[in-house]
């Protein structure tokens, strides 16, 4: 069908696939902790490992760059999930941090309040990427800001690696805006009721319908779905304060209560992914 083919409906699926990626980390890292218990640390490295392999994957299947893509999304959310995040949880064990409590109940995980301290090596880190040569068009805004951008020459193409790119992109957008989150969250800052904390619920909601509108006039759908990953990222922040203020429950943090949600959750992923591939797979097969 000629629908299939529009720029429209691959930036649709795209952000569908992306999207549904957020919520399984999220129930996949309740199930490690919940089903592995004292060994949940071994099922973190596994899940990790997995990534790992998926980005190599990856890197072998450069040449397709639909598989390629792929392997760096599912790499990146499975590293972020497995070793990032329970890192943060083994060091909050080690140190017995305490949960952040409201209320009587508990609104920021220890984990999450040991993530707050890697945010001077987020900022080293994006200094890298923004003085270097990118086509990135975040980093090409402040480059263009600062007139910096005909300093470092032109990003070298030679050797691009899809599945490379969209990890970095994947860790990178998740890391920035934990951290952002968390620290708007913080009360001697802003608070999850302040101002700042609104305009950055609506503000990411508009950035994203910004984004969205761009996406749907992609026509690869390797570059979509890669596009995707920061609108999905972005809109998830609008997501993450309304649950933050106790607007829906999040069912995906509820993978056992709510286990035939998170199901139909998985198993729309995996359509989306199969029709993803297979659709890919007919538009090579044409341009041969």
């Amino acid at each position: 069908m000629k629908m299939f083919k529009t720029p429209f409906f691959k930036g649709i699926i795209s952000f569908l696939i992306v999207l549904l990626f957020m919520p399984i980390g999220h129930a996949l890292m309740v199930v490690n902790e919940k089903v592995l218990e004292n060994k949940m640390f071994i099922g973190a490295f596994l899940i990790g490992l997995a990534g790992l392999i998926s980005l190599i994957i990856g890197i072998y299947k450069n040449d397709k760059s639909n598989t390629a893509t792929l392997m760096g999304l599912l790499a990146g959310v499975l590293v972020w999930t497995g070793w990032v995040e329970f890192s943060f949880v083994w060091i909050a064990q080690k140190l017995n941090v305490a949960p952040l409590m409201e209320n009587g109940e508990i609104v920021t995980k220890p984990e999450y309040l040991v993530m707050l301290s890697s945010l001077g090596l987020l900022l080293t880190v994006l200094s890298f990427f923004m003085l270097r040569a990118t086509n990135c068009n975040f980093f090409v805004f402040f480059q263009k800001l600062t007139n910096i951008k005909n300093k470092l020459g032109k990003e070298n193409k030679s050797t691009k690696l899809y599945s490379i790119i969209t990890f970095i992109e994947t860790i990178m957008l998740l890391w920035f805006f934990y951290i952002l989150l968390l620290v708007i969250y913080d009360k001697s800052i802003a608070g999850d009721r302040h101002p700042i904390t609104f305009a950055v619920a609506f503000g990411s909601l508009t950035w994203a319908a910004y984004l969205f509108l761009n996406l749907i006039k992609i026509n690869k759908f390797d570059y979509s779905i890669r596009y995707a990953i920061p609108t999905v990222i972005i809109f998830w922040n609008f997501i993450e304060i309304i649950g933050r203020w106790n607007y829906f429950k999040e069912i995906w943090v509820h993978p056992f209560e709510y286990w035939v949600e998170n199901l139909i959750i998985l198993t729309l992923l995996l359509i989306f992914t199969v029709f993803y591939f297979t659709q890919g797979k007919r538009n090579i097969n044409q341009n041969i």
